[in-house]
């Protein structure tokens, strides 16, 4: 039965057009990670040639206002992007498990205790606090941005787990290993989570598009990373630098495009699995 499960949900998940183009999208994305460096000689930060050179057969990117080339910069961003929404993501997912499964199976006493804290972290001004952060870090790396990201994104998915949670633990299987003499941890990990993999897979991939983007966004306005290079820090240089008024399309439209693209393509995909997990929503 197992398997004719998984080759339906196959079967739908290889007919579903949203699924095939959102991971096409990212999948592209994270080849160019991997290859893009292959590609080119330099480093992000090198003095490669003539300054705000477009786009040419030599400077696939052109080359910003101190002669370093974009494209270079761009594949180096790319990999921090991809770090920020692993780490971020992954964190921020972790964190809702766990305290989405403690609250919605232990209820009572714990479950409110867990409640208050989601809801102080959920109204915490996240600007803020990096601000301060920022203040007292004169470095700050990916793995810093990442693990703040996650520390503080976890919130609606513990609640969203909290929820399916508190549905799952009456049912009768979970009865069933509650009498045989499970511990909570085993009962929550062979018994409740199974039946709950496909919405937690949603949750990590829209933990990880919601990571990369607010690392942009704090990377655009100059709160990111001071020690490495990425997408956000491509358009922050390019503003800071006079990009749109000197003309320079090449220096902020290209990392611009791409977290477009990537944050687009995963809430595609969550689309499109979303779909393939629920019979009533999969194209026919």
């Amino acid at each position: 039965m197992d398997l004719q499960v998984r080759s339906e949900t196959l079967y739908f998940a290889w007919r579903n057009t949203k699924l095939r183009v959102g991971l096409s999208v990212v999948l592209f994305f994270v080849a160019l990670t991997f290859i893009g460096p292959l590609l080119t000689d330099y480093a992000p930060y090198d003095y490669v040639g003539p300054a705000a050179q477009p786009p040419s057969p030599e400077y696939w990117f052109g080359t910003t206002i101190f002669g370093q080339d974009v494209f270079t910069q761009f594949v180096m961003g790319l990999k921090a992007t991809f770090q920020v929404g692993i780490i971020g993501g992954g964190l921020g997912t972790l964190l809702g498990i766990l305290i989405g499964f403690t609250a919605g199976y232990r209820g009572g006493l714990v479950d409110e205790i867990l409640n208050i804290f989601t809801n102080i972290v959920l109204v915490i001004p996240t600007l803020a606090i990096l601000l301060i952060i920022a203040a007292y870090l004169e470095v700050r790396g990916i793995l810093t941005e990442s693990v703040f990201i996650g520390c503080t994104a976890w919130p609606w998915a513990a609640r969203a787990i909290r929820a399916q949670t508190f549905s799952l633990r009456t049912r009768e299987f979970v009865d069933l290993a509650r009498l045989s003499g499970m511990n909570v941890w085993r009962i929550i990990m062979t018994e409740i989570a199974p039946n709950m993999m496909s919405y937690l897979l949603l949750v990590f991939i829209l933990q990880f598009g919601g990571a990369v983007l607010i690392a942009a966004t704090l990377d655009f306005i100059g709160l990111g990373p001071t020690n490495a290079v990425s997408l956000g820090l491509m358009m922050n240089n390019a503003v800071l630098w006079g990009a749109l008024l000197l003309g320079m399309w090449w220096w902020f439209i290209p990392p611009g495009l791409a977290i477009m693209a990537i944050v687009g393509a995963l809430y595609v995909t969550n689309v499109g699995l979303d779909e393939v997990f629920s019979p009533k929503l999969r194209e026919m």
